[in-house]
């Protein structure tokens, strides 16, 4: 594999509907409405709509980056979280 292709991330953002999303990947009720909370939270800071990234992140607006250091470049949302089984992540 080309060195230009290992370096891009690979995960991107898609249509596919959050609400949806945390009501089949939030395992509680608390987990579900500390979601919703923080989509209403990130929603009003940031000014970006929730977008699905990858398969488990929920990401507000996007930016793009490019590291001298490592090579890698690719886009990534601004401020977002995971609703992950254990807890949610920042």
């Amino acid at each position: 594999m080309p060195e230009a292709q290992r370096n891009v991330l690979k995960t991107k953002v898609h249509d596919a509907d959050v609400l949806a999303f945390i009501e089949s990947f939030a395992s509680t009720d608390q987990k579900r409405q500390d979601s919703l909370d923080l989509i209403a939270l990130m929603s009003k800071v940031s000014g970006y709509p929730p977008k699905i990234w990858g398969a488990s992140m929920i990401g507000f607006g996007a930016y793009h980056y490019k590291s001298e250091k490592s090579r890698q470049e690719g886009d990534w949302f601004l401020v977002g979280f995971s609703p992950r089984k254990a807890a949610i992540s920042l």
